[in-house]
């Protein structure tokens, strides 16, 4: 089926009013995008925050008049004028082919590798992790999943209770749990994260306990992994020590290049730090319970 997309401009403010009014207009999906190249690392919990320079994206079928939604929005909109907009032509592809053909298996130092259902792993002695991208974060693309996962590699966590805080897809749980770990916590305050959690944990063959974090038992871990943000890092700080057995490794991740100092520096209370390791703008800590 061919496609065609209205793009318009777009402010924080008014995004949210335009999409609600482009759905009745009968778009058969509706997409913010950042019209000005502005990053927004950590938003508060619970928010959507948009970029101040909104492109609001509005995707009609190709036989659909460009003039009658026009006129629509017009009526719909007045008194005020219809937002500056362009309508672009959608190339016809099979978007689930294409989709499945960008993401390959990738390796992490000599013994980890992630690989998507519908690849075979290229090293079948390997630690395969099967994952499939999905809702929750976690698929290995990412620098700061990447830094967490080269340092397991290199790590040795045979019968040891691995904690995973900001579990997302469950990634470095599984991670941890196929090199051996004897116990392993996945923890995330949403839902879907520990239901992907499970899922791939299933898919695996390998068994990951989830909770919420107001759930979690107080187990004392032999490793603590916490792939979050430099903000809730810091404030977790007092919960995230007392789960880190003492002369435990503690790794964090999901710090910008530029919050590392700060986040070290509040984690130095309870343990001796390593310095960072960086990947692109991204940082990995390391540190050790005393």
């Amino acid at each position: 089926m061919a496609w065609i997309q209205f793009i318009f401009d777009s402010t924080p403010d008014k995004a949210d009013a335009l999409s609600d009014i482009l759905s009745e207009c009968g778009a058969s999906a509706v997409t913010f995008q950042d019209n000005a190249d502005q990053p927004i690392y950590e938003p508060e919990i619970g928010t959507t925050p948009l970029w101040a320079a909104t492109n609001v994206v509005a995707l009609f079928d190709a036989e659909t008049d460009t003039d009658i939604i026009n006129n629509m929005l017009t009526h719909m909109l007045a008194p005020k004028p219809v937002p500056k907009f362009r309508v672009e032509a959608v190339e016809d592809k099979d978007w689930v082919r294409e989709w499945m053909d960008n993401f390959h298996p990738m390796s992490f130092g000599e013994r980890l590798w992630i690989c998507p259902s519908w690849h075979t792993p290229p090293e079948k002695d390997a630690v395969n992790i099967m994952l499939d991208p999905g809702l929750a974060f976690g698929t290995g693309t990412h620098p700061t999943t990447a830094l967490c996962l080269n340092w397991l590699d290199q790590a040795d966590v045979k019968g040891k209770v691995v904690i995973d805080y900001g579990c997302g897809s469950g990634i470095l749980a599984i991670a941890a749990a196929l090199l051996g770990a004897k116990q392993v916590i996945g923890v995330d305050t949403d839902p879907q994260a520990l239901e992907a959690t499970q899922a791939n944990a299933q898919r695996n063959g390998v068994t990951i306990e989830t909770y919420l974090p107001d759930d979690c038992p107080d187990t004392v871990s032999d490793l603590l992994l916490a792939n979050i943000l430099a903000g809730p890092l810091q404030s977790l700080f007092g919960r995230l020590s007392s789960l880190t057995k003492a002369g435990a490794p503690i790794v964090l991740s999901g710090i910008l290049d530029v919050q590392a100092d700060d986040v070290s520096q509040t984690y130095q209370q309870d343990f001796d730090m390593q310095a960072a390791v960086i990947k692109g703008e991204w940082v990995r800590l390391v540190g050790q319970k005393r």
